[in-house]
């Protein structure tokens, strides 16, 4: 599924990051609040509300990070039975959050994501 008036450079970084990384499901990027931007995902996947819960998590994940070492937040791992969420962070502004199945290179997936996260926060940027 994507997002009709989704950035058309951010949804191009979805394709290229879904077609670089072998069982990646999808992706998403959305605002610090919640408010989906662009969304590359499996139909069984809800996109506004993959976007809401994605900013909440952000939101304890930044406070973690911050209370634990007084830094800013990179990227969070959510390993589960059927695979893995991995959100990082796309600027000040935004995240990029992947879906992959369980058999995922997770080192190939953190190669491929993290240039991902930083184009996507140089295309949100940009006026």
């Amino acid at each position: 599924m994507t997002v009709p008036t989704a950035p058309p450079d951010v949804l191009a970084e979805l394709r290229t990051l879904r077609a670089r990384v072998p069982r990646l499901t999808g992706s998403l990027v959305a605002s610090a609040d919640g408010l989906l931007i662009a969304a590359d995902l499996p139909p069984s996947v809800e996109p506004s509300g993959m976007a809401a819960v994605t900013a909440s998590g952000l939101s304890l994940a930044h406070r973690i990070a911050q209370t634990a070492h007084g830094g800013a937040f990179f990227e969070v791992v959510i390993r589960g039975v059927d695979g893995y969420v991995v959100t990082y962070a796309a600027g000040p502004t935004a995240s990029l959050t992947v879906l992959a199945e369980a058999g995922v290179n997770v080192g190939r997936l953190h190669l491929e994501a993290r240039p991902a996260a930083r184009g996507i926060a140089e295309h949100l940027a940009r006026p």
